[in-house]
């Protein structure tokens, strides 16, 4: 009886593409998403949040932790919650969430465009709209 080799090749001889570099950034990004939200809702718990805040409000500042999510809430003291780190937070959080969904939009395009140019013209309109949307959200973050 006949035994047939795997085809798996180890990495080292596979080769390090830029497709999977994306690959690994896809994967690492919704982890460091979830990451996000979880300090985002702790954090805001032990400012106080479990006492002053309703669960979706609770929810809204984990998503993005802006402190305009906090202003019709019965938190008297905004100044913890408007503070660079959480502006900063924040700021991670928006590029990493806009970074993996434009990624994830990229990938369904390339199926539906199979003309090497095409791509191309796909995949810079992304970075230019990523580059965009990710400066407008910065802009908001840090001057609301």
């Amino acid at each position: 009886m006949k035994t047939m080799e795997s085809r798996n090749l180890s990495p080292l001889k596979r080769g390090l593409s830029f497709e999977m570099i994306m690959w690994i950034f896809t994967r690492l990004s919704a982890l460091a998403m979830h990451a996000f939200f979880l300090i985002g809702a702790i954090g805001a718990l032990i400012m106080g949040a479990r006492s002053q805040m309703s669960f979706a409000d609770l929810m809204r500042w984990g998503f993005m932790p802006n402190v305009t999510h906090v202003q019709n809430t019965n938190v008297p003291d905004l100044t913890p919650w408007a503070s660079p780190f959480w502006k900063l937070f924040a700021c991670l959080f928006l590029l990493v969430a806009a970074a993996h969904g434009i990624h994830g939009l990229v990938v369904v395009l390339d199926d539906y465009f199979a003309q090497p140019r095409v791509r191309q013209i796909v995949r810079v309109f992304s970075i230019v709209f990523l580059l965009a949307i990710g400066g407008m959200g910065v802009y908001v973050i840090w001057t609301s």
